[in-house]
């Protein structure tokens, strides 16, 4: 299976952590996160719900621990050639494999950083990794040297975010079409992640989230599914993915008619959108945008429905969620830089009225503005 970048652009994300290892004065990285490993050397699998680590050193070495079902998931799509396997039995620690493999590298003494901050690295493997390393080597927290240098996108990467925003309008323009009173919310979610796959996608880094009625004001995926009143409202959130690179809208589709709050929220929505929007340049800090989020919204009848964040960077991520760092909230200080991905979303979930507006679409973030990757209305859509 080729790999998804060229030869040259993984040439130059290893230089580029390791310019980040020598400023920190680390010897190596221990990496747990599943898109650090995919960014870094192409490696793809869900094998990390495990104990999988990949061993990178500022000399260039790279080799990756793992279970036998992954062997040959990373000699087929991955650049990474030393693999080694820990042995399932009882009392297995593979963290004592991992030792043997720094000692193997000399790496005794010396300064490791540690994605501590995974999914792929449970609180129990966390403390054996610890008791085990502390004794022998200087441990720190590094997890975010990677996540920091995923945030700018390449062309190439950019490229994969577009074709995700492709399958993402598909996909909503399914949903407008089948959101009527009496269709199924299966049926919806059928049609839409079907659309996506069907057009070279992936699945999405969580599920899609889908609910009607009252369950319109829930912004995560939940289990069961009914159909559509005759006057409802539909709130979906997803995202198109392509070589796990997501692009995610969100919509609330008044079904049947839309009452008086609908078109009130969907006002105040688009108004915050439009004005983070606007913000949304190189530059500005993350945090500076959800204030303008945040002060429109505080300015309406609608200030207790509003969340405290709105919005986060996307890219390549694995479940169980697509959220990429950082996230916008208030004084977060992270700067917007030229190519980054952003998610956008202003929600009002009126919890007194039982009525839910959504309002989220993804852009680039460009030096003077940005870069809307929806191509679809933002209009109030009924279905």
């Amino acid at each position: 299976m080729p790999l998804h970048f060229s030869k040259n652009e993984y040439q130059a994300r290893e230089m580029n952590l390791i310019l980040q290892l020598e400023k920190k004065n680390i010897d190596a990285l221990l990496i747990f996160r599943q898109e650090s490993m995919y960014w870094l050397t192409g490696y793809d699998s869900f094998g990390y719900v495990f104990f999988q680590c990949l061993v990178f050193t500022k000399n260039r070495d790279k080799i990756l621990l793992t279970r036998a079902p992954d062997l040959r998931q990373a000699q087929n799509t991955s650049n990474i050639r030393d693999i080694r396997i820990w042995i399932d039995q009882e009392g297995a620690n593979p963290a004592s494999y991992l030792k043997d493999i720094l000692k193997e590298l000399k790496l005794e003494k010396k300064s490791i950083g540690v994605e501590y901050d995974s999914y792929g690295l449970t609180g129990r493997n966390a403390l054996r990794l610890n008791k085990i390393l502390e004794p022998f080597t200087y441990l720190s927290d590094q997890s975010y040297i990677i996540s920091k240098l995923r945030l700018v996108k390449s062309k190439a990467e950019i490229q994969y975010v577009k074709k995700a925003a492709e399958l993402a309008d598909q996909a909503l323009q399914k949903a407008w079409n089948l959101a009527h009173p009496g269709t199924d919310e299966s049926e919806i979610l059928a049609a839409m992640q079907g659309t996506i796959f069907k057009g070279g996608g992936d699945y999405p880094g969580n599920e899609f989230i889908i609910g009607s009625g009252e369950n319109a004001l829930l912004c995560r995926y939940f289990s069961g599914r009914r159909k559509l009143d005759e006057i409802d409202q539909l709130t979906l959130e997803f995202a198109g993915v392509y070589r796990h690179y997501h692009s995610a809208l969100m919509r609330t589709i008044p079904v049947g008619q839309a009452k008086t709050e609908h078109i009130n929220m969907h006002k105040i929505c688009l108004e915050a959108l439009l004005a983070c929007e606007n913000l949304l340049h190189e530059g500005i800090t993350t945090g500076e945008v959800f204030d303008v989020y945040a002060n429109i919204m505080d300015q309406s009848s609608y200030k207790s429905a509003r969340l405290n964040a709105c919005g986060y960077s996307l890219g390549t991520t694995f479940a169980p969620n697509w959220m990429d760092w950082p996230m916008l909230y208030h004084d977060n200080p992270v700067v917007l830089k030229e190519n980054q991905i952003f998610f956008l979303h202003m929600i009002l979930m009126h919890s007194e009225s039982k009525t839910a507006m959504n309002l989220g679409e993804t852009y680039i973030v460009k030096k003077n503005n940005c870069e809307r990757l929806g191509k679809l209305v933002l209009d109030l859509v009924v279905g």
